[in-house]
């Protein structure tokens, strides 16, 4: 009921400032679009990808927009890790569903081998490597990411046969000063490095956004900026800040969002947290 009201209310296609916006509504800037053409072109050769950066500055919205671009290619398979924490027999089981294999755990090289063959005759039928997607890679074991490693290549290391793309915060990359991980951290071809936003990028972003949605005039510019300067370069904070004010302005029936009903809003939460620490 609130999404139909929200669409009539404002004019717009759909809430720019949702965690699940549809492809058509990311906007990528030009370091993602080269990131994801680059790994568009690693499914000829495999190997592996990474994107880093802090929390909140866009990095699954960036793995979405490639798993996109990625599904668009004929013949290329697509698999998403939804459980990046498992043990090594769990990562198995994952690896064995996503590919349509029953895989035994209980014989991990009957899987291993089982797993290459699959992926060595995909590559014969179709000249492209199987796709893994992770992200929140920081969350993996390191026995699963040797174990990756090891799955992936062929041939003395010659040859790749998984094109791998991890994704994840700052934990990522020091995974990979550890003795046991320095191996995997070499093999890394590209990568590409979310940084916090300054306020006009934000702010433009944001413009952007509501226009692409069908209703530039959404925000005042005054409430773009706004929100732009109290979420401290972070992306997401800067999406859930407008998403509470959209919601808000349909609560009240507002035609247009400004500058006062942020204040309205956040003003009252600052006051809130100020009387809990005078507490």
């Amino acid at each position: 009921m609130n999404h139909k009201k929200l669409m009539a209310l404002y004019g717009i296609k759909w809430n720019p400032f949702s965690t699940d916006i549809p492809i058509e509504g990311i906007i990528a800037d030009a370091k993602v679009q080269k990131f994801s053409w680059r790994v568009e072109n690693l499914v000829m050769d495999g190997g592996f990808a990474m994107i880093t950066g802090p929390v909140g500055s866009g990095k699954s919205v960036s793995m979405r927009l490639i798993a996109h671009n990625l599904s668009k290619l004929q013949d290329v398979r697509v698999a998403e890790i939804s459980r990046p924490q498992s043990s090594v027999a769990d990562f198995y089981r994952e690896l064995g569903n996503l590919f349509g294999m029953d895989l035994q755990v209980t014989n991990r090289f009957g899987s291993y081998r089982s797993l290459r063959d699959k992926w060595m005759a995909h590559i014969e039928n179709t000249l492209f490597r199987p796709i893994l997607l992770i992200d929140e890679a920081q969350e993996m074991l390191p026995a699963v990411l040797s174990e990756l490693r090891l799955i992936s290549a062929s041939s003395f290391d010659s040859k790749s046969i998984v094109t791998v793309v991890l994704s994840g915060d700052e934990r990522l990359p020091e995974k990979f000063r550890a003795p046991d991980l320095i191996p995997l951290g070499s093999r890394i071809k590209t990568r590409l490095l979310m940084e916090s936003k300054n306020r006009e990028d934000l702010a433009r972003k944001i413009g952007e956004m509501t226009e692409r949605a069908g209703n530039p005039a959404l925000m005042s510019e005054e409430l773009i900026n706004t929100i732009a300067g109290h979420s401290m370069g972070n992306y997401r904070a800067a999406m859930q800040m407008a998403d509470e004010l959209l919601l808000e302005g349909l609560r009240r029936d507002l035609p247009k969002l400004d500058e006062q009903l942020f204040m309205d809003v956040f003003d009252f939460t600052q006051k809130k947290m100020t009387r809990r620490r005078e507490k």
